[in-house]
């Protein structure tokens, strides 16, 4: 019975995933806003090898096409998306 279930449960992720696009679908802003984000947390991951990487939420960003991904037990990276929302520069963000 687990050889069934697996097809479906794939089919429920792959739709929720898709729905958060759908949302916004009517705004362009919020699409590649959306898509940017999702651009940028894969280059990170991808960059890293780390898993658990999300936008970060909590600090202000007011330049257009630019997000701070956070990395688990990591530092922040910078990223700057084109105006589609596809990734083009990232940047590891180093204090002191």
């Amino acid at each position: 019975m687990q050889i069934f279930l697996r097809p479906a449960l794939c089919l429920t992720l792959m739709g929720l995933a898709a729905c958060d696009e759908i949302a916004v679908a009517d705004n362009p802003a919020a699409l590649a806003e959306l898509r940017g984000q999702k651009s940028c947390v894969a280059a990170v991951a991808q960059q890293t090898g780390a898993a658990g990487v999300a936008v970060n939420t909590t600090r202000p960003v007011v330049e257009l096409y630019r997000h701070i991904v956070d990395v688990p037990g990591g530092a922040s990276w910078s990223c700057i998306t084109d105006p589609n929302g596809k990734a083009v520069e990232i940047a590891e963000q180093r204090s002191g």
